[in-house]
């Protein structure tokens, strides 16, 4: 008995969101088409040359221009980064290192640092169990 996988395809998207590239910059032929699990996992492992541009030069996705300046989307938000960010725009606002970005990467290191706190209590807890 044969048993036929049929191929795992995803939206664009998807596969943007996967890549960490903001769709509307990709080629008119991925933002097209259906990318399947094998393209998508060619692409991370030989990225073409538009893909290695894109990852560099942006325009980022939010997601990844909170991470560059070191905040949440949210805080993005709050701050009034609505559009997606080249390279050079979020180092120009990280040289500025305006008001609200100086309070947001703030909010940030104490998230972090009661995330790290509940962690090490919990696991407190647990090896006091054992």
């Amino acid at each position: 008995m044969t048993s036929h996988q049929s191929t795992q395809t995803m939206k664009p998207a998807t596969a943007a969101k996967k890549l960490g590239v903001y769709l509307e910059a990709t080629p008119a032929e991925f933002r097209e088409g259906v990318v399947s699990r094998a393209e998508l996992n060619e692409l991370q492992a030989n990225p073409p040359q538009w893909l290695q541009d894109l990852r560099s030069n942006g325009p980022h996705p939010r997601p990844v221009v909170a991470a560059k300046l070191g905040v949440s989307i949210a805080g993005l938000a709050r701050g009034g980064v609505t559009e997606p960010l080249t390279t050079e725009q979020i180092e120009t606002l990280k040289q500025e290192n305006p008001e609200w970005l100086q309070r947001e990467r703030a909010t940030q290191a104490e998230v972090r640092k009661e995330a790290d706190r509940i962690k090490k209590k919990n696991a407190e807890r647990a090896e006091s169990r054992d």
